[in-house]
């Protein structure tokens, strides 16, 4: 997967922008709020997700704008191909110029996976945020997953709403085992798929971190689910019977609670440093090496099960990491198209081959390569 040229207009501070960037590393550097975040999220948008900042669509038409647009050629799947995402003056999705019905019809199409300071959240915050790391990559490795989601969130509404009006209609107590079938039937799917595909993304995440901590800690993961604690040990029909046999105990405690308390959404991510977890006792480095580790192995599962590479965007990275973890992502991270942001051009003194933007105001003010002769003597654009 490889992005050859990307094309904004309107979206948030960017007025009018043409990135054309390398095959490899991609350095986006300036000031803060000169549009750089905004960059790697227009990028991220053609994945089919939402903002990784969870704004709204029209949050990020730009200030001003009647049109906002966004424009993206790149390399997938052997061959050329185009997409494009209208924001105002209404929302219009297009793939190969073929009009879409919705932006998740672009999972898995073009890949990519983002890191941001926001996605510490994923150690630092509660299980929610690592179900979401979980659900999200499989959206795009298994677009059909989507609905699983979906149908187990409606389900799961209803049911709680069943559960609070039993308090007051006796008699629906009766249609609450339909529910639970339901529950029960997704809640086990989604379970098996997070855990299937965390026992994969495990394997290269220990290895990345390796990596990244120049071999001197241990990283692990384990999937935590409260209706089965030893998921290893169970065939899918073993699954779905241990969660009904869970729902059934809990039923008279969610019956009191008013809301289901079993289930795939209290389902949880164990992440370990040195058998340690790291969200109790790592420091602030080990925490985002972690999180770093969990993202670049996405890259790996998606190259596995797609044979993609997808697009690595590491928003503001580089200033909570030593020397020797930034010079690994910027010349260790293999045949892969990388975008990294920064403020201080230091940060990437030792990139070896690849390409950098200046970015002020919401436009490229320079851009300069490196690791191959410059084509001009004076790179600087402004568009």
């Amino acid at each position: 997967m490889r992005i050859d040229r990307l094309t904004l207009t309107g979206f948030r501070n960017i007025g009018e922008m043409e990135l054309s960037p390398c095959p490899g590393v991609n350095v986006i550097y300036g000031d803060n709020a000169q549009g750089k975040t905004n960059l790697m999220e227009a990028i991220y948008l053609f994945t089919g997700a939402k903002s990784f900042r969870g704004a709204k669509d029209r949050e990020m038409v730009g200030l001003g704008e009647v049109k906002t647009l966004l424009q993206l050629e790149f390399f997938g799947e052997g061959r050329a191909q185009t997409a494009q995402i209208s924001l105002a003056p209404k929302k219009a999705v297009l793939l190969n110029e073929i009009l879409l019905d919705s932006s998740t019809k672009l999972a898995g199409q073009f890949t990519a996976v983002v890191f941001s300071p926001s996605h510490l959240s994923l150690i630092q915050d509660g299980p929610q945020e690592r179900r979401r790391f979980l659900d999200t990559t499989i959206c795009q490795l298994k677009p059909k997953y989507i609905r699983v989601l979906n149908d187990y969130s409606r389900v799961l509404a209803q049911r709680n709403s069943l559960l609070k009006d039993v308090a007051f209609s006796s008699y629906l107590l009766d249609t609450l085992d339909i529910w639970d079938q339901h529950l029960v039937r997704l809640s086990a799917t989604i379970t098996r798929t997070r855990y299937t595909y965390l026992e994969k993304l495990k394997q290269l995440a220990g290895e990345v971190y390796k990596g990244i901590s120049r071999e001197k800690e241990e990283f692990s993961l384990r999937y935590l689910s409260k209706a089965c604690p030893d998921l290893a040990d169970l065939s899918a029909p073993g699954l779905e019977e241990a969660i009904a046999e869970a729902v059934r105990k809990a039923r008279r405690e969610d019956l009191k609670a008013g809301s289901t308390t079993v289930g795939a959404h209290r389902d949880d991510l164990e992440i370990s440093i040195n058998g340690m977890n790291v969200r109790t006792y790592g420091s602030q480095g080990q925490q985002r090496s972690a999180v770093l580790a969990l993202k670049l192995s996405e890259c790996g599962m998606i190259r596995q099960l797609t044979g993609e590479e997808p697009v690595v965007l590491l928003d503001d990275v580089m200033s909570e990491l030593d020397e020797s973890r930034r010079e690994y992502l910027l010349n260790h991270m293999g045949d892969r198209q990388i975008f990294i942001t920064c403020c201080d051009p230091n940060y990437f003194r030792h990139l070896e081959d690849g390409k950098s933007f200046h970015i002020q105001g919401g436009a490229i003010y320079k851009v300069e390569e490196y690791g191959r002769p410059q084509k001009e003597e004076n790179p600087c654009i402004s568009i």
